[in-house]
């Protein structure tokens, strides 16, 4: 078979092209800066670079010390990652955005240097300032074929031991799958499934990185399940491989574990508007302000959107421990939510993920049923149920609506039926409408701590809260509207005794 043709891609974009002048412009010229990896990769491909990511660099002599003078240059923060290799990172702001660029000694000739990368399309070089003109791409050193796998749209490994070198390129294997949209290569998923242990030997951290990456990428449950095939997604979450082939209600299409990544897959659809079939989503509550709360970055980068999809694949984890059989037949997953926060917490906390967002998938886990158990047959949520449901829930309340939409989907699967969809994604409109209704800023607050304990002659402490939480669901329910109704109320709770402050 004939190669393809080589790649003719368009000169750099302006944004592209004035970093690299600033950056350039500081290197001394017997350094022989080559940019190589992703950006010019992605420079090949015709996509500009992304902000806030890596322009890697090589240099001849000791990239530590270019990178101490680049930092001080930039006024900019200079972060060693492998002094014994010579590898740092350099943080700045260009532009009013947060860059870093990565410098690394070059190991031997460039060739070298290049052969000894992971994968073709990662495995060339560009003189830096060649960038900087037309003809760049025809001064790329290739030397195991990157550009060809390009136009082929093949992730392939640069050679058999690159996975025992590095554990951690098994998994970017796939997220750059998933990033460009490419198949990996026959023989490098071979190489990966016989290589997939050297997974273990790989820090918490960096596959937490490269996990989520692939999550935050479109079609993410496809590339779930070929983690799945290439023995790797239970390395990452061995929690997960309990639910493979447990069966579940008639409601449900899938086992459990497929139900999970299915789940993946819903919400994405709900988020981006395109799960099929297209009328499911004619009733789906949303609007600007919703997008933008889930594109929403939640420390280290990472999305609301990636932390839903982070939740449906482990809302249903505990399943297979709380799986029950009754007489009957009838199956049941008696306290699978909360104990599945536990263990999603335990999971996230082994991943390192920061506090907060294991706080806000820990949360999701335990309420994903609520929203569903709020009605009371055929009548809506009261205004009382959709106040507690958010003040428990937090702020992954919204969050929360849309992982029981997500569940509610990939439980039925291809047997979902319209009327009983409809009728469902009403209730939680109504919950959403009803809250936004609820946090109106129609009226200040009718009492304050103060007033309570002077007119009713009380104490300070935390029953004066609970007094305060009460009055404050009362008026945003429309129970009260008034200050002496918020009194009454505060009396008839401190009359009906100290029980009746838990309320």
């Amino acid at each position: 078979m004939a190669a393809p043709p080589l790649l003719a891609p368009p000169p750099l974009d302006s944004g592209a092209r004035s970093l690299i002048q600033r950056v350039y412009a500081l290197l001394p010229a017997e350094e022989q800066p080559h940019a190589v990896g992703g950006f010019v990769r992605d420079a090949l491909l015709g996509r500009p670079p992304q902000v806030g990511h890596d322009l890697d660099l090589t240099v001849r002599g000791d990239a530590l010390a270019v990178a101490r003078m680049m930092a001080k240059a930039l006024d900019g923060a200079f972060i060693p990652l492998d002094e014994g290799q010579r590898v740092a990172r350099v943080a700045f702001q260009h532009q009013g955005q947060a860059w870093h660029v990565d410098l690394a000694t070059q190991q031997g000739d460039l060739r070298q240097d290049l052969l000894r990368r992971d994968f073709t399309v990662d495995a060339m070089a560009a003189p830096l300032g060649a960038l900087l003109g037309p003809g760049w791409p025809l001064q790329v050193v290739d030397p195991c074929g990157g550009r060809d796998d390009l136009v082929r749209r093949l992730i392939r490994q640069t050679s058999p031991s690159v996975f025992q070198e590095d554990g951690l390129r098994l998994l970017r294997a796939v997220r750059l799958s998933a990033h460009l949209g490419f198949q990996i290569e026959p023989a490098t998923r071979e190489s990966i499934r016989q290589n997939a242990a050297c997974l273990g030997n790989v820090a918490w951290e960096r596959i937490r990185d490269e996990f989520l990456g692939i999550l935050a990428c479109q079609k993410a449950t496809g590339y779930l399940y070929d983690l799945d095939n290439l023995d790797l997604l239970c390395r990452v979450l061995p929690e997960m491989a309990g639910g493979k082939g447990v069966a579940q209600p008639k409601e449900h299409y899938w086992d459990v574990f497929r139900h999970n990544l299915e789940t993946v897959g819903a919400v994405e659809g709900l988020l981006l508007r395109t799960y099929q079939p297209a009328w499911a989503l004619e009733g789906v509550p949303w609007d600007d302000s919703l997008a933008s709360s889930f594109n929403e970055t939640v420390g280290e980068g990472h999305t609301r959107a990636t932390l839903l999809k982070l939740a449906g694949l482990l809302h249903d984890i505990a399943k297979p421990a709380a799986k029950t059989v009754e007489a009957s037949g009838r199956i049941r997953f008696f306290g699978h939510h909360t104990q599945g926060a536990v263990m999603a917490r335990a999971a996230l906390e082994r991943l390192r993920l920061g506090r907060r967002a294991v706080r806000m998938v820990e949360a999701m886990v335990e309420h994903h049923l609520r929203p569903g158990q709020m009605s009371q047959g055929a009548e809506m949520p009261t205004p009382k149920a959709v106040y507690r449901y958010f003040r428990t829930a937090g702020e992954v309340a919204i969050d929360t609506l849309y992982l029981n939409l997500a569940d509610y989907l990939a439980a039925r699967g291809p047997l979902l039926e319209q009327r009983e969809w409809t009728a469902y994604t009403n209730v939680i409109r109504h919950i959403l409408e009803s809250s936004r209704r609820q946090e109106e800023p129609s009226a200040a607050r009718l009492l304050d701590g103060h007033e309570l304990m002077s007119v009713l002659d009380l104490s300070p402490g935390p029953a004066i809260g609970r007094l305060l939480e009460a009055i404050q669901e009362a008026q945003a329910t429309g129970e009260i509207t008034t200050r002496e109704e918020a009194l009454a109320l505060a009396q008839r709770i401190v009359a009906s005794g100290p029980e009746a402050h838990h309320a």
